[in-house]
């Protein structure tokens, strides 16, 4: 009795504004958007390719005469930015497919401002696709060699400005490797270009999919020599400051999910824009237990990209985008 008479008094009653959708939509702190996502895209030689990745349901492998209407519906769909991963028709031991000039990737930039001009078209800048040993640089002997590794990423970032990117995204976790695409980008007359630093990197199980995907699993050992260690974030704001202060335009973190904190932090540290990647394992896992009725698809993944904002993204690489964005116009 005397809990209701306080209530009745004054008491607060939280609830008050959740008892609606309108309510909750007027009150509601964060906000999602189709304008928040960057949809992957994974493109291959090849006429009239549309095949389906096993591991993630829904994405796909696909020619450049495909990708074209593709890339149309993302950006009718209010998506404003795809990002580009290549599978080469050849790879050898310096992934030089990742710069030449008729490369995968090259030719689908040209294919997506081709199709639909106004969308961003990222390219991601990294060996690994392209390697036939699949690290992402330059072996001498068992390890990746960081400077030799350099010139190269950096010839990439060119050719794909030069083929109409819009954004460089270097993923490849070398120690300098944004001073060295930064310095040879503004001597090739491509100082426009802006650069997204994947700065915080870690090396996560969580790629599994992914790998499949691009076809980019190490012929031997693993990545944890150049990507950073899970249990690190003091180091990955060291990383992330790093990249700033060789000229990174905005910085990443991946993953998303299981790196929350991560991300948390570096918005309180950074005013720069702020992506977070929603990577493949986190994909599947949705897709897989959605397929076997233990959960609402729709609801877990707006729940989970809400998260992501939530915690400080400014834009949001996400192989939900699509689907996302039909149902956030569908409430």
């Amino acid at each position: 009795m005397a809990v209701t008479s306080t209530l009745r008094i004054g008491g607060s009653r939280l609830r008050r504004l959740r008892r609606s959708e309108a309510l909750r939509t007027l009150v509601r702190e964060t906000e999602l958007s189709p304008r928040d996502f960057i949809y992957p895209l994974f493109v291959v030689h090849g006429r009239g390719v549309h095949e389906e990745i096993a591991s993630m349901p829904g994405c796909y492998h696909m020619s450049c005469d495909v990708l074209a209407a593709e890339v149309r519906e993302v950006a009718a769909l209010g998506i404003p930015g795809v990002i580009l991963f290549g599978l080469p028709a050849h790879k050898d031991e310096v992934g030089s497919e990742a710069y030449a000039r008729d490369g995968i990737v090259q030719q689908a930039l040209r294919a997506v401002k081709d199709a639909a001009p106004d969308i961003l078209a990222i390219a991601d800048t990294c060996l690994c696709e392209y390697t036939s040993h699949g690290h992402c640089g330059v072996l001498r002997g068992q390890e990746v060699d960081n400077d030799a590794t350099l010139e190269l990423l950096a010839r990439a970032a060119v050719s794909q400005a030069e083929a109409g990117a819009d954004v460089i995204a270097p993923s490849d976790m070398m120690d300098g490797h944004v001073a060295a695409i930064r310095a040879a980008l503004d001597e090739s007359a491509q100082q426009h270009v802006p650069i997204l630093s994947y700065a915080a990197k870690y090396a996560s199980a969580f790629y599994g999919p992914f790998r499949e995907a691009a076809d980019s699993t190490p012929a031997f050992g693993d990545r944890r020599g150049y990507q950073m260690d899970p249990p690190n974030v003091r180091e990955a704001l060291r990383e992330i400051e790093q990249d700033i202060s060789e000229g990174a335009d905005a910085i990443m973190v991946k993953p998303a999910l299981a790196y929350l904190d991560v991300l948390a932090r570096a918005r309180q540290r950074f005013d720069h824009p702020l992506a977070a990647y929603n990577v493949s394992g986190e994909y599947a896992m949705v897709k897989a237990a959605a397929r076997n009725g233990w959960l609402d698809e729709r609801r877990v993944a707006l729940e989970i990209l809400t998260a992501i904002k939530r915690a400080g993204a400014d834009m949001i690489l996400t192989y939900h985008a699509k689907d996302a964005a039909r149902w956030l116009q569908a409430r």
